[in-house]
């Protein structure tokens, strides 16, 4: 997994644009060049990541996503700071705002009901219903970006990762957001199905 910090400053074409920082957090598959803003996916292997910040960015902003396959414009909007997710994948990301803590150590039951409303709010999702900014949840399809929070110092965790906790700085909880390929979550509501067959 490639893991890169750029800070990049990307000029305003307008006068009037405000000193706003957009954090870009660009998950594609292969490897990540980004300069000024166009941002280059090489198709050469596998998961890779890259957060670049922007600096005294206007409203609406684009960059320029160049793959293999074609060009495609990426439109960037929204007012004051912020931390984005742009989808260079050809597979739809799926994810929300999740509690973190440090493991306990113990194993909890789930009782059928838990495990049947789990999957509904899994359905949900990948059918992208219920799915808002206020409820902090994510349905982003390919070659697209979305605002995930105004904190640039929030979590995010990508696609195939397995991590479980986060320590908490202080007494503040960290902001944490689990993002998942819709085939990771499919394959998860096929397990959680089979839980609920009745055994003879």
């Amino acid at each position: 997994m490639k893991l890169t910090v750029i800070s990049l400053s990307l000029l305003c074409l307008l006068s009037s644009c405000s000193s706003s920082t957009k954090r870009i957090l660009v998950i594609a598959k292969g490897s990540i060049n980004i300069n000024s803003n166009t941002i280059t996916i090489k198709d050469d292997g596998g998961t890779s990541e890259m957060p670049t910040d922007f600096a005294n960015c206007p409203k609406t902003f684009h960059l320029i996503l160049k793959k293999d396959d074609g060009d495609v414009t990426v439109n960037i909007e929204g007012d004051g700071d912020g931390y984005y997710l742009l989808n260079a994948k050809n597979d739809t990301i799926i994810g929300s705002f999740q509690k973190y803590g440090v493991p306990t150590g113990t194993y909890t039951t789930v009782s059928q009901d838990a495990l049947k409303k789990d999957i509904d709010s899994l359905q949900l999702l990948i059918t992208n219903n219920n799915v808002s900014p206020a409820n902090r949840n994510y349905f982003i399809l390919p070659y697209q970006a979305a605002k995930i929070t105004n904190n640039l110092d929030a979590f995010m965790v990508t696609p195939y990762h397995r991590m479980t906790s986060i320590e908490k700085v202080g007494d503040k909880d960290p902001e944490v957001y689990r993002f998942w390929s819709i085939k990771e979550v499919r394959e998860t509501l096929e397990k959680l199905k089979a839980m609920t067959v009745s055994k003879d």
